[in-house]
């Protein structure tokens, strides 16, 4: 039985589709840093693409394409997934960045730890945080939102010219800014209790000089972190569900600026 022809346009749709598809399972936090073999990563990819690429057909190029412009339309293609994965990544910058914050103020400022996920040494609390942020991505099931987000990218952005117009920017450098803020939040309670903390045991050195100040600071402060951290966890588990829907807003924004 001879094999059906694939037609050079199909195959030039079928890479436009996989670049694209490539760098947006790439973009999944879950999926992201160097712990995840790149093999795994690739077969995720030409397997996905080959189950959607029958639905995504219509939103591809009519017309055989140059091979410049297809080497233009392949970066655009990686770019929106970089674009994508950087918007994914903002609210786990934000949580880590709580984290060191956290982790300094307890008095873990030597206690860093190796990340796989970021290839980077990272304080304990923020890779604690992380581990957090990372399990609750996944028992939301926010993971499904970047393969249904697959096929809305290319209804709303098929491919072609990337519109990096200043409402595009504006809005990455909002939400940039938004991360810094997020962090603050995540690390207000504990670094408001250690605060009270030192002062009671600034207060306690004066009145006790012969008290041993600088030991007990370490235990003492360590506790309490840990106790506020344990008491606020539902609302930091709030206030990631609520970041976590907002990123899907925040990603098909970014490309209904795209277009």
């Amino acid at each position: 039985m001879d094999l059906p022809f694939i037609s050079l346009q199909q195959f030039q749709d079928f890479l436009l589709c996989l670049a694209r598809i490539m760098a947006l399972v790439a973009a999944i936090p879950a999926f992201t840093g160097s712990q995840i073999a790149g093999r795994l990563k690739i077969g995720l990819a030409v397997t996905t693409t080959l189950l959607l690429f029958p639905a995504l057909v219509p939103y591809t190029p009519k017309t055989p394409l140059s091979l410049t412009w297809f080497a233009v339309l392949l970066v655009n293609e990686v770019l929106i997934g970089v674009l994508v994965g950087l918007i994914a990544q903002m609210v786990f910058a934000a949580v880590s960045f709580g984290g060191t914050v956290i982790g300094y103020q307890m008095g873990f400022a030597a206690a860093n730890i190796f990340d796989p996920q970021t290839t980077q040494q990272l304080s304990l609390m923020s890779q604690f945080a992380n581990i957090l942020a990372l399990m609750l991505f996944l028992a939301l099931d926010m993971h499904h939102f970047f393969f249904r987000a697959i096929v809305e990218s290319f209804a709303l952005l098929p491919p072609g010219p990337l519109d990096f117009s200043q409402d595009a920017i504006d809005n990455l450098m909002r939400q940039a800014s938004h991360m810094f803020v997020l962090g603050v939040k995540f690390s207000a309670p504990v670094l408001a209790l250690l605060l009270l903390a030192n002062l009671v045991l600034g207060v306690l050195a004066r009145v006790f000089p012969q008290l041993n100040v600088f030991m007990l600071s370490f235990p003492l402060n360590i506790g309490i972190a840990f106790l506020v951290i344990g008491l606020t966890l539902p609302a930091t588990f709030a206030i990631l569900r609520r970041e976590f829907d907002t990123m899907g807003e925040n990603i098909l924004t970014m490309l209904h600026l795209l277009r």
